[in-house]
């Protein structure tokens, strides 16, 4: 893989094209959602970037088999500008940003290099028609930091109950702490719509009778075996299984963020 060229700057108001995908807990296919998230726009005619926000623990570029040549880690050591950490995955059409899995020192980094790097993310966001930003697990300050300024953030949420604990858990802060945030609720690996609408008024339920507060439903993605089959086979469900129904549900919910 080589680095993508420079490109010159899109009109955009700054951060609104940003997505960030969250969630409460691991386990819940958050990455998953971010990479095909990301393709299903791509192929809609956006130009996207995916950026691997999950410091520390970053694993994008694992689900994709990719080795790129640089990586997150290289910008916050200094050696790079967050442009020049940008990937081109020809596969799936978009460019990604991968993180460098293990390093705790990214997940620990003070709040004013983390602010610089979420600036720095917002004005290269201005480059693309789409950012979408894959955030770590839990309610930790870098995860929450990296939300400032985005368009929306999508949590995901499975219909186990520590799941939909978590995800009211940063709802709640994400919520009290910026109040404008546009959040909007994904349910994921559910048997059935009716499933999924059912464990999305659960979570309604707590975040309406304790915040006042009624984050709208995005989508319901169902349970797929063959998900698991193009994680373990390191490829976007996209490219080998596009029949698939969760390839469907993750398409509707791309053209539910472009209307």
């Amino acid at each position: 893989m080589t680095s993508a060229p420079s490109l010159a700057p899109r009109p955009t108001a700054k951060g609104r094209n940003m997505v960030a995908i969250a969630s409460g807990k691991g386990g819940v296919g958050k990455t998953w959602l971010a990479i095909t998230l990301a393709h299903a726009l791509a192929r809609k005619g956006e130009r996207t970037l995916l950026f691997d926000g999950d410091l520390g623990l970053a694993n994008l570029d694992i689900q994709l088999g990719l080795m790129p040549e640089h990586d997150l880690g290289g910008v916050i050591a200094g050696h790079l500008t967050l442009n020049q950490a940008v990937t081109a995955f020809e596969d799936g059409g978009f460019d990604i940003i991968a993180g460098r899995s293990g390093s705790g020192g990214l997940a620990n980094m003070p709040a004013s290099r983390l602010q610089m790097l979420s600036d720095d993310l917002i004005l290269l966001a201005a480059n693309y028609d789409r950012v979408i930003v894959d955030l770590g697990g839990g309610v930790e300050r870098t995860v929450r930091q990296l939300t400032h300024g985005v368009g929306a953030c999508l949590v995901v949420a499975t219909d186990e109950p520590t799941s939909l604990t978590d995800a009211y858990a940063f709802i709640k802060i994400t919520h009290m702490d910026r109040p404008e945030t546009d959040i909007r609720i994904v349910v994921n690996m559910v048997k059935s719509d009716r499933e999924g609408e059912r464990t999305y008024n659960t979570l309604l339920k707590a975040c309406e009778g304790f915040l006042k507060f009624s984050p709208p439903l995005l989508g319901v993605i169902r349970r797929d075996p063959k998900v698991r089959e193009a994680i373990r086979s390191q490829t976007s469900l996209l490219t080998r299984f596009p029949n698939s129904v969760a390839a469907s549900d993750v398409e509707a919910i791309a053209g539910k963020l472009l209307t």
